[in-house]
């Protein structure tokens, strides 16, 4: 099969599965990094660091999708905030000791928390769980301040980007099939430019 009739395949997947892929990579992904911070040590965590960011980039990846119809420029704005943090963690980069892939995340978080709250095809509730979840991560800019709200803030950001996630994997998703051009329209009255 040629690499363009694969990719057309792909594109013309429907946004429920998309969804339901997206979440079935977010919680791999999410379980391989928990087995790596916890059991593995040396160049095998090396190694499987660069599995569980690979996860995560296709998950960015189908969220893009899935939520571009919402807002295009605001859907690739946020992907590339994704796309930089999961960069600087496989490089693993951590100036001063703060872990700013997770301040990248909480970025991210704030800005699908956004586009979620303006779909008219999704709980709004979610958007405002996955905003305050990024919250939670940006507090990772000071280590003293991540230390001093711990275990709240990753409370939040785990609540917030679990739910997301439960919610895609096992939720309502019939308004995804007919509602827009890839599975979702804006609210009425709203731009889709990134403000």
């Amino acid at each position: 099969m040629s690499t363009a009739a694969m990719t057309n395949r792909i594109s013309g997947a429907s946004p429920r599965f998309e969804a339901r892929m997206a979440g079935v990579l977010f919680v791999l992904t999410v379980m391989t990094a928990a087995i790596i911070e916890i059991f593995v040590r040396g160049s095998l965590n090396l190694a499987a660091g660069l599995i569980a960011v690979s996860g995560m980039i296709a998950v960015t990846l189908f969220f893009y999708d899935i939520l571009s119809p919402v807002s295009r420029s605001l859907s690739l704005f946020a992907a590339s905030f994704n796309l930089t943090g999961l960069a600087l963690e496989a490089l693993r980069v951590q100036p001063q000791g703060v872990n700013i892939a997770v301040v990248f995340d909480g970025f991210y978080c704030i800005l699908i928390g956004y586009i979620v709250f303006r779909s008219a095809s999704l709980p709004r509730i979610l958007g405002v769980l996955m905003a305050l979840g990024g919250l939670g991560w940006l507090t990772f800019l000071s280590s003293a301040l991540a230390n001093y709200l711990s275990p709240y803030n990753l409370a939040l950001g785990v609540l917030g980007e679990g739910l997301v996630c439960l919610w895609i994997l096992v939720g309502e998703h019939s308004t995804l099939e007919g509602a827009g051009q890839r599975g979702m329209k804006a609210q009425p009255g709203a731009t889709t430019t990134a403000i």
